[in-house]
């Protein structure tokens, strides 16, 4: 048993947070794509923050990693559920779900700017708060294929990562102790994803 206290020894707590940390973020990242509840911005902007004060000299690049490659799966596999389902004479659970979440208005933008632009809205759609659904509504009623989709989505899900991993990072730089550079991070992201809907509620009332 002295091997067993060896290494309990010389594992840091760094280490286990690591070790639980990583594979928690990557199945919060898949289920928030899949089930768009799970606010995944503002996990991954926490993460950041998590690893900007750690000493291990990859765990941003891991967090960057994680959080992009959960993502691209949780997409494409929402994706071929809805697929599915637009083939099925009735439908499925998961395509009544896309369907909920775009509204008209959005859904008949998000089809203009597909038609306009291309996989370029893809990418746009990710940072965009609420604009992923909509605009893979409308990849699915274009009949889009899987690979089509995939390749556009690929860079969609890096910018994102990137974007919200740079929100983690300023909010770990302004603050010493992790847990306030969360607290910033997680703020900073209701704000930006609440931010568009406002507007759009004042432009209407004015």
């Amino acid at each position: 048993m002295s091997w067993i206290a060896a290494a309990t020894a010389t594992t840091s707590p760094e280490s286990a947070q690591q070790a639980i940390g990583y594979p928690s973020l990557f199945l919060l990242v898949l289920f928030g794509a899949l089930v768009p509840v799970i606010p995944t911005g503002a996990l991954v902007s926490s993460a950041a923050v998590v690893a900007f004060h750690q000493t291990a000299p990859f765990a941003l690049a891991l967090v960057f990693v994680t959080a992009s490659l959960a993502a691209f799966l949780g997409d494409v596999a929402l994706y071929w559920l809805g697929r599915r389902g637009m083939g099925s004479k009735n439908g499925s659970r998961w395509l009544e779900a896309i369907r909920a979440r775009a509204p008209e208005d959005r859904l008949e933008q998000a089809q203009a700017k597909l038609a306009d632009h291309g996989v370029a809205v893809l990418v746009l759609s990710r940072l965009v708060p609420a604009g992923r659904i909509p605009v893979m509504l409308a990849c699915l009623m274009a009949e889009w294929p899987i690979r089509r989709f995939a390749r556009g989505n690929a860079p969609a899900c890096l910018a994102w990562a990137v974007t919200y991993q740079l929100i983690g990072i300023l909010g770990g730089s302004l603050f010493p102790k992790p847990w306030e550079g969360v607290v910033a991070a997680v703020v900073l992201t209701v704000v930006i994803s609440v931010a568009p809907s406002l507007w759009r509620r004042v432009r209407a009332a004015s």
